[in-house]
């Protein structure tokens, strides 16, 4: 990413993120943070990256009203962005942390697996 769509994407989740926590809390939809945004090079569209906790509502639903309040964020937007136009906003829920866990569901299983093997290679040499 350039250096300007750096500058744009960061004046983005600056902007939109305290407005998308507030629009969560309104739905019921629990805690909303903006993990990321990502321009694209021509600084027409903007990737906005969502995280969801204890929401009572699911994500799916949360981002189509996030979709159909975006004129709010694009109001919000427009007194803070010096560009020519307004990008088109896109959100899409990160499940990072979801994959992180995972891998650490994994890991830890790999860990446990190794160390019966160690214990097992253990009890055999004292038998011997």
């Amino acid at each position: 990413m350039s250096l300007r769509a750096e500058k744009v994407a960061s004046v983005i989740k600056r902007c939109v993120s305290q407005p998308i926590s507030t629009m969560a809390l309104e739905m019921s939809a629990g805690l909303a943070t903006v993990t990321a945004v990502r321009v694209s090079p021509d600084l027409h569209y903007a990737k906005i990256y969502m995280s969801l906790y204890a929401n009572k509502i699911g994500p799916g639903e949360f981002l189509q009203k996030i979709e159909e309040r975006q004129y709010e964020l694009k109001k919000i937007l427009s007194k803070e962005l010096q560009t020519r136009f307004m990008p088109e906003l896109k959100f899409f829920l990160d499940d990072t942390l979801d994959q992180i866990d995972s891998i650490q569901k994994l890991l830890d299983n790999v860990k446990k697996a190794d160390d019966d093997l160690k214990k097992l290679s253990g009890a055999n040499q004292d038998a011997d």
